[in-house]
């Protein structure tokens, strides 16, 4: 199977749908995402991009939310906090101290902190 987003006003995915990898064929039978993307578009039309759900292509798989950044060729989710920034190989966001290795926590975005959730 395949999967492409709908891109929306400033290149936000507004929905990723799963098309069948028959719809990408092409004479050679051979996979085509302008095959993909002209299905897709001529079933519902607006913009359409394909994504990996392996991550094969684009960074990241889409999300709702999501942005595609034509110049990165990749998706990237919204940033989560202000601290927060770009990390451009993996086209995710980086807390500006690592996470803990062991236990689980979530990000004090006023003291830049990890905070854990609970002790056992």
């Amino acid at each position: 199977m395949a999967h492409f987003a709908e891109l929306g006003l400033e290149n936000i995915v507004e929905r990723v749908v799963v098309v069948s990898n028959n719809e990408l064929l092409d004479e050679n039978n051979v996979e085509q995402e302008s095959i993909g993307v002209t299905f897709c578009n001529q079933l519902f039309g607006g913009t359409w991009v394909q994504t990996s759900y392996n991550r094969n292509i684009r960074k990241n798989y889409a999300g709702i939310g999501f942005t595609y950044d034509e110049e990165r060729d990749a998706f990237i989710p919204p940033q989560p906090y202000p601290s927060w920034t770009l990390n451009e190989d993996t086209c995710l966001w980086d807390s500006p101290v690592p996470y803990p290795e062991e236990g689980m926590y979530e990000w004090d975005e006023d003291n830049q902190e990890w905070v854990e959730l609970w002790t056992d």
